[in-house]
């Protein structure tokens, strides 16, 4: 790829932000990296001061909802160096995505260099401290206008990040959904499409106000299979055995998800990628050989569940010693922030 043009900001935001109390999502970095689609091909892309974006009304994101992203995210280690976490399996995925909504596919040279000189540039807004991390968000959308129901005729690939503190403290309260659902066969749940999440708020809103954090999503013909926990995969632990669902056209196909399943096997922890009934967890609860549920994306990396909901009766997880989301964690974040040795070669250096 040729070399970047970047512009530098006049006025960082650096010296105003406390990294000791960092949310997640909400402080924004000096700089994005963008690429415009135009003409039947990806031009140059360049580095600007993160900024504000002008498109006119009748540009196609706004009318047909062409808009993919990634979440991805970098670490710092005690030394200073910066690490990425299995980003070609984002780069594949963003890809994938692109081909199911009809967006012109990037290339290799643009999303990678392009992002490690972006992590370059605004290196210092990298947190160090235990739990956070530099969020990056890779998106991709519709520029092109009109009001014809067909796919635009140009895109923008932008690049931005925010130094962020976790995505979830504590555990989490369920409720499995009996009504809607979060995606359906043929369609778009295995893409990271912003109108999957869209989708998602209405039911989840209803479940918080009936007391709970998140949505367990169940399949859309029966409702008996289970298939997602809010915006993430879900894995439950029923004796010593680990059993996530397998990957759909309905489901993400998560890049923590992957990895947790090879570290649960190094591990010696068994695992079963089946499908499994709302019925199998119940009576499971109620056996006691529910031992754990939890939640895995990379904004929260593992998300404990505490309890789960269904047809208006709670069902506690119990209390274990030394529980596999703990040690999953651990093994994950470890290698992430390279505190440990990588036996899969999922660590990138920038």
């Amino acid at each position: 790829m040729d070399s970047l043009k970047i512009t530098r900001t006049q006025h960082s935001k650096l010296k105003g932000v406390d990294f000791n109390n960092l949310g997640f999502g909400t402080t924004f970095s000096d700089h994005m990296l963008v690429c415009d689609y135009k003409h039947g091909q990806w031009g140059k892309a360049e580095i600007l001061p993160f900024q504000s974006i002008s498109l006119m009304p009748s540009a196609k994101i706004f009318h047909y909802g062409q808009s993919i992203f990634e979440g991805m995210k970098a670490y710092k280690d005690q030394d200073e160096n910066t690490w990425l976490f299995r980003p070609e399996e984002n780069f594949k995925r963003l890809n994938k995505s692109a081909k199911r909504l009809a967006i012109p596919e990037l290339s290799k040279a643009v999303f990678f260099e392009g992002l490690k000189a972006l992590l370059k540039l605004d290196n210092a807004w990298i947190p160090n401290a235990p739990g956070s991390s530099l969020y990056i968000r890779p998106i991709i959308f519709a520029t092109g206008d009109g009001f014809h129901a067909s796919p635009a005729d140009a895109y923008r690939f932008l690049i931005a990040t925010a130094p962020s503190g976790p995505y979830f403290s504590g555990q989490v309260k369920v409720l499995i959904e009996q009504t809607y659902s979060r995606s359906a066969n043929g369609g778009v749940g295995f893409a990271k499409a912003g109108g999957n999440y869209a989708a998602q708020f209405y039911p989840t809103q209803l479940a918080i106000e009936k007391g709970y954090n998140q949505v367990i999503w169940t399949d859309d013909t029966t409702h008996e299979y289970i298939e997602e926990a809010g915006a993430m995969n879900i894995f439950i632990r029923i004796n010593d055995t680990l059993i996530t669902g397998p990957t759909s056209d309905r489901i993400l196909d998560g890049v923590t998800r992957k990895s947790i399943i090879d570290i649960a096997k190094s591990e010696g922890i068994p695992v079963e990628v089946r499908k499994f009934k709302v019925s199998e967890v119940i009576n499971a609860s109620q056996k006691g050989s529910l031992k754990e549920m939890f939640g895995a994306g990379t904004a929260a990396v593992v998300s404990p569940i505490s309890a789960y909901g269904f047809k208006g009766k709670d069902f506690e997880l119990p209390v274990i010693e030394n529980p596999y989301a703990s040690l999953i964690k651990k093994r994950i974040t470890s290698i992430q922030t390279n505190k440990s040795d990588d036996p899969f070669g999922w660590r990138f250096k920038v």
